[in-house]
């Protein structure tokens, strides 16, 4: 299977160092010294213990890049309307791009561009760090599920050759609640980790810090009992709080993001949260409030 990574930071360095084990893989990435890296010495992933390069494509043009038929998208919300117009360029007539990206609004963006037919989702529990140009780390391994729409067939067979490549994967038809239940953790742990400047497990640790997941976490639970989804998982706040002490050494993906001065996710996760919870009459206060410090942080 050919497939297109858009967005060749953490967790697209390290889905395509595994999937190069088993396709033919081109990484995508508008970072010129990462592509130059990665031409040179290879991607580089530390994982089980170990340091390995794997050859893998790389470009930071895409018109240098045949159509796929699989183009996964994995860059920050704020480059997604880019990997749209990519995605628009690189995929076969059939092709389709499925987001494994954090938060709400990626989808609808993609489906934008390329039409709901041409568009999939999945959620990932992978966790992965960026080291530098070429170099990536796991940070966790964890199960990916992917979602039966827009075709299943094609869905399975994705699913396949990650798992082939040693990243457990699935196929479900009930990938909202999936996509929701990784976004209350997100909402938990994310936002607090980068203001307070801490890795995960800290969260679980202070009393004060463990007090303001819980609360903000509950208010997101709220909004998706309104919508009536079914989540994966009986106790948000437990299961945050497990997520957070399994991976008490990683920094958030946020927090990696302001520590580079990069902007952050922060919209499409406790910003989502208000966005639906105002859309159905119900108050997000704290997570209104996370975004906007975030947000403030940022602008600093």
């Amino acid at each position: 299977m050919r497939i297109a990574i858009l967005g060749a930071g953490a967790l697209g360095g390290l889905i395509g160092f595994y999937l190069a084990r088993v396709a033919d893989v081109v990484l995508v990435d508008t970072w010129e010294a990462h592509v130059a890296a990665i031409k040179a010495h290879g991607l580089i992933c530390e994982y089980a213990g170990q340091t390995e390069a794997r050859s893998v494509c790389a470009v930071s043009e895409p018109h240098h890049v045949a159509p796929v038929p699989i183009a996964l998208v994995l860059v920050k919300a704020h480059q997604t309307a880019w990997a749209a117009r990519v995605a628009a360029q690189l995929l076969t007539p059939d092709g389709v791009a499925y987001t494994l990206q954090n938060g709400l609004g990626n989808y609808d963006m993609l489906a934008a561009s390329l039409g709901a037919a041409r568009v999939g989702q999945g959620v990932t529990t992978l966790g992965a760090t960026l080291l530098g140009p070429g170099r990536v780390r796991l940070a966790g391994l964890g199960p990916t599920t992917l979602g039966s729409v827009p075709e299943a067939q094609r869905a399975a067979a994705l699913a396949e050759q990650f798992s082939a490549s040693g990243l457990a994967t699935s196929v479900s038809t009930e990938i909202e609640g999936l996509i929701w239940g990784k976004l209350l953790v997100n909402v938990g742990i994310n936002a607090l980790t980068a203001l307070l400047r801490v890795p995960n497990g800290a969260l679980a640790t202070s009393p004060e810090a463990r007090q303001l997941l819980e609360a903000v976490v509950c208010e997101a639970a709220a909004v998706a009992a309104a919508k009536g989804l079914t989540l994966p998982y009986a106790d948000p706040v437990a299961h945050t709080l497990a997520v957070a002490q399994a991976t008490a050494s990683n920094q958030s993906s946020m927090l990696q993001d302001i520590l580079r001065g990069s902007p952050s996710e922060i919209n499409t996760i406790n910003g989502a949260i208000v966005r639906e919870g105002e859309r159905l009459g119900l108050p997000t206060p704290l997570n209104a409030m996370l975004t906007k410090l975030v947000l403030a942080l940022e602008a600093l």
